[in-house]
């Protein structure tokens, strides 16, 4: 049920009359400002006016505005052309990651998970057409960026991603392929649709995706997904380590039983 539905219900309003109440009760300056803070992400650190009106959809001069508030404020360091997030944008996500249950409940199974196999762990969860990181646990840097609870990345060529994708419905999975820039990160990222569901639909067949180096160059992945308490999966959990000589099955015989064993134990999450 949306805004206009509550208004309708609870005070017998048409349709029009409930769209211009929310019109009027809604801030279109907000909107605009947390779509400009969202068009910076890990691939795109730092913004022109002219990108960061490109990605949020917005016009040159509204986004000029939104980034000098941001800057003002503190939460964007401006150069004289290139805008950038400062840490001071982390309060923002930060405290309300902090409220979710979620984040507090897995985190001791994967400082245990890390600990046991000696690699970097992470939970995260589907939002659109990215996964978002929860809780992490890491022994050693894997990856170029840093990843942290809220950090995101693309759903369709991460192990956790495409566990969480190969749960939908197959017309809403590929829905969400098409709504996305299914960009090659690597030489080895599969961009096409078929062969992405494809891939989805040997993840429902085997109960956990496998990357081989699509996110970046040099890293592996494994991920099982996690149940909340009416079987849907809620979140996914994943091992990401540094491609060595063993084979792809040979990581999967290695690290599966880790996860499978945290996937039982977490079984029932909330969500």
């Amino acid at each position: 049920m949306n805004m206009c539905d509550i208004y309708n219900l609870f005070e017998y309003r048409t349709k029009d009359e409930a769209m211009d109440i929310k019109a009027r009760d809604t801030m279109g300056g907000l909107a605009k400002g947390l779509r400009v803070i969202e068009a910076f992400t890990a691939d795109h650190p730092r913004l022109s006016i002219s990108e960061a009106a490109d990605i949020a959809g917005l016009d040159r001069a509204t986004t000029r505005r939104c980034l000098l508030t941001l800057a003002d404020l503190g939460y964007c360091a401006y150069d004289g052309k290139f805008f950038t997030v400062t840490p001071r944008v982390l309060r923002l996500g930060t405290a309300c990651l902090a409220t979710m249950p979620l984040p507090r409940i897995v985190q001791p199974w994967l400082d245990r998970l890390s600990e046991e196999i000696s690699q970097s762990s992470s939970v995260s969860i589907l939002d659109g057409t990215e996964i978002v990181y929860v809780a992490r646990a890491a022994q050693r840097r894997v990856m170029s960026i840093t990843l942290m609870p809220g950090s995101r990345l693309p759903a369709y060529c991460t192990s956790m991603g495409r566990v969480m994708l190969a749960a939908l419905p197959s017309e809403d999975a590929r829905r969400f392929l098409m709504m996305d820039r299914l960009v090659p990160r690597t030489s080895k990222t599969i961009t096409d649709v078929e062969a992405i569901e494809n891939e989805l639909s040997r993840v429902r067949a085997l109960g956990y995706a496998v990357i081989d180096q699509e996110v970046e160059l040099g890293l592996r992945s494994l991920a099982v997904p996690l149940f909340g308490m009416r079987g849907q999966v809620v979140a996914a959990v994943n091992v990401g380590l540094a491609v060595a000589d063993e084979t792809i099955d040979a990581v999967v015989d290695r690290y599966l039983p880790a996860l499978l064993n945290v996937q039982r134990e977490l079984s029932g999450l909330p969500g």
